[in-house]
């Protein structure tokens, strides 16, 4: 699963950890000031923020944000990344954009489920060759694309750019990664954790700020009797070893 998405860590803020962990020292740090950001360093980071975050104090986080593109799944999964509210998107437009389809494969996304059943399979293919035909038929007529458009299913592939701030993404990483989360959207989240986790300015704040599934923000699983068997274990050497821990 999560064949053909690709997620890239494209921007961040400068000197994330530095930026929280300065905006976090206002609030009990009687000489703050401004120009304490300019000699904020590594050590300053490692001396307040795992604290300050430990007592809960996360609205700090706000103050990093993070940009990504996300390439390849389906409408089905962005629909469910742009429930997260707290976060900026643009999306590539069907009204704008002719699709371009070469085989169903590239064009759409199936999910294993019905790949393991060859004739369900063979049916999804052709109902979707199909879409395309009229999608294109339609095109030829004189039919604009945006309302060619409607024929297509929600499986098309896309590509989006996605801005989220470290509390937002920390908020969604403990729905998203969780083994309970539909399976296209999970591997975007876990992705999106390994980007994180290849930058040296961000990687600490996966371990401080327990950047993960639910399961490891709260030290227990609160989906209980919900969950497969050996969910958790699984869930949590998973995250340790992106964390690096």
């Amino acid at each position: 699963m999560g064949d053909g998405i690709r997620v890239t860590l494209v921007n961040y803020t400068k000197k994330p950890l530095e930026t929280v962990t300065w905006a976090a020292l206002i609030s009990y740090w009687d000489e703050w000031e401004t120009e304490a950001f300019e000699r904020m360093g590594e050590g300053d980071v490692r001396m307040h923020l795992p604290r300050v975050l430990g007592y809960g104090h996360e609205s700090i986080l706000e103050h990093a944000v993070l940009t990504f593109a996300i390439e390849g799944c389906s409408r089905t999964c962005s629909h469910q990344l742009v429930r997260h509210r707290l976060a900026s998107y643009t999306q590539q437009s069907q009204r704008y954009i002719k699709l371009n389809p070469n085989d169903v494969e590239e064009t759409f996304v199936i999910p294993e489920s019905v790949k393991e059943k060859p004739g369900l399979y063979e049916k999804w293919k052709e109902l979707m060759r199909k879409a395309i035909e009229l999608y294109e038929e339609s095109y030829n007529a004189g039919v604009h694309q945006e309302d060619a458009r409607f024929v297509l299913p929600q499986a098309v592939r896309t590509k989006l750019v996605m801005t989220m701030n470290l509390r937002e993404l920390k908020h969604f990483f403990g729905l998203r990664a969780c083994e309970r989360a539909q399976w296209e959207i999970r591997e975007v989240a876990w992705k999106m954790l390994e980007e994180i986790a290849k930058n040296d300015d961000l990687r600490p704040v996966i371990k401080w700020a327990k950047l993960g599934p639910r399961c490891v923000q709260l030290g227990y699983c609160p989906e209980g009797e919900l969950m497969p068997p050996g969910c958790w274990r699984r869930t949590k050497e998973r995250w340790k070893r992106i964390a690096g821990i």
